[in-house]
């Protein structure tokens, strides 16, 4: 975030209307992202657990915007203790907050900022509900929302973006979230699993996408509100360095999705839409904590270089046997991974700071700033999510049963399913009443 770069103007600043408005339009963007998440996630499972994917990144609006206004923006933006957390009264409830009081060194309300920050917040542990499809208890996944933001979110934040957060004093450059949002989430979502287990039929029954409009659908509402996650993250709109991540952002996701598809062409022989979203979320995920930092021609490196080891990272999860439903280990864990580390290489020096990287005369100094806090906030992570899942799992019980998995969880925890045939086909009443054949049975039973 630009709060951990840039130091504060000689002169007091003043409310601006643009950067205000700006912001406002920032923050919708943003929140715009979990409705494209849940579309993006619910086009890939099948059919029979849709609306429980849906669910899973729609109920985060909720969740997580309470505790975000009860403490969370405290606990993350609050006066730093001992560089892990932090503390502010008046933020509790934002309630000791004057409607034009100004977000230190910037011209944007406190207000403003609180609520950008909350879209972030809101957005990550939706994230993670990719991995776990199919098999979740929904009350159990509310509950992990809750303490995983309490615990991880809100902590790992302030490490990387709040005043006086050991990261931020650091030096590690995260313009947008590629530690605080996707490494977390992706580690988490690793952490998870491996508690919770494998989906039923894992590597034996086909798991095929059940819409693939969906999927991108919800890859190009990502794809538009990713606009407002990195350009607003700069705070305003004065001096151009928004207008760069803007740019970066549009060519690391060209390179990416094009790199994701060339690789595809030459494995499998095929360009596939589900690659074509894919690839086009790596590319988002690696540029944003680089985008401030490198040159359009750098942000082509990085989205063509994230689209590769991407890909080839989806599939480990059948050679290590972890069913990542939805790969998000592959996508958002590497992809944050490749993107944060590439700032080491590839910042120009002048962009959003002077620092710059090995291809530009900086040495090693910043790589290394970047890969601790890559595998700080990854192992802290991974750790801390799979402790809360099973503490879950053994207490309440984090997975539904296995006949209710197989028969599908929409109707099991929602009563409910996400497409109605009964209207569906005409003709005769001996049409519509037709016993089907065995062979057509067993395959719509495998499709489901």
């Amino acid at each position: 975030m630009a709060s951990a770069i840039t130091t504060l103007a000689e002169d007091a600043p003043t409310l601006s209307a643009a950067n205000t408005g700006f912001m406002l339009i920032c923050s919708a963007l943003v929140m715009l992202m979990t409705p494209g998440l849940a579309f993006f996630y619910g086009g890939m499972v099948r059919v029979k657990s849709s609306l429980n994917m849906l669910m899973m990144s729609f109920i985060s609006l909720g969740i997580v915007t309470i505790l975000w206004v009860l403490y969370g923006f405290s606990l993350a933006f609050g006066t730093d203790s001992g560089s892990i957390i932090g503390w502010n009264s008046d933020y509790v409830g934002l309630s000791g907050i004057g409607i034009t009081e100004l977000w230190d060194g910037y011209t944007i309300p406190v207000y403003v900022f609180a609520v950008f920050q909350l879209m972030f917040a809101v957005i990550t542990p939706a994230l993670i509900s990719g991995a776990l499809a199919d098999r979740v208890k929904f009350s159990a996944w509310a509950l992990f929302t809750v303490l995983w933001v309490t615990v991880v979110y809100f902590p790992v934040a302030h490490w990387v973006w709040g005043a006086g957060g050991w990261l931020f004093e650091l030096g590690v450059i995260d313009f947008a979230g590629g530690t605080a949002v996707h490494i977390n989430a992706g580690a988490a979502a690793l952490g998870v699993i491996l508690v919770i287990g494998k989906r039923v039929g894992f590597k034996k029954d086909p798991m095929r996408p059940h819409s693939l409009p969906l999927v991108m659908l919800g890859a190009g509402l990502l794809w538009f509100g990713w606009f407002g996650f990195n350009a607003g993250s700069w705070l305003g709109n004065d001096d151009g360095v928004g207008a760069v991540m803007f740019v970066n952002t549009q060519v690391a996701t060209a390179a990416a999705m094009l790199a994701w598809l060339g690789y595809e062409k030459l494995r499998h022989g095929s360009f596939t839409t589900l690659g074509a979203a894919s690839g086009a979320v790596a590319g988002l995920v690696a540029i944003t904590p680089a985008g401030g930092a490198v040159s359009p021609l750098g942000a082509i490196a990085v989205g063509a270089i994230a689209g590769l080891l991407c890909t080839m990272a989806v599939g480990l999860k059948y050679k290590f046997g972890y069913d990542d439903s939805l790969d998000v280990v592959g996508v958002h864990l590497v992809g944050g991974v490749v993107g944060s580390l590439l700032v080491g290489l590839f910042a120009t020096g002048g962009v959003q700071s002077d620092v710059a990287g090995l291809f530009y005369g900086g040495g090693l100094e910043q790589l290394g700033k970047q890969a601790i806090g890559v595998f700080s906030v990854l192992a802290y992570s991974l750790v801390a999510s799979a402790l809360l899942a099973f503490l879950l799992d053994k207490t309440i019980g984090m997975r539904v049963t296995e006949d209710d998995e197989v028969s599908g969880i929409d109707q099991v925890e929602h009563a409910e399913t996400a497409y109605d045939f009964s209207g569906a086909g005409g003709g005769s009443s001996s049409r519509s009443t037709a016993v089907p054949t065995p062979a057509a049975a067993a395959s719509k039973k495998v499709d489901a």
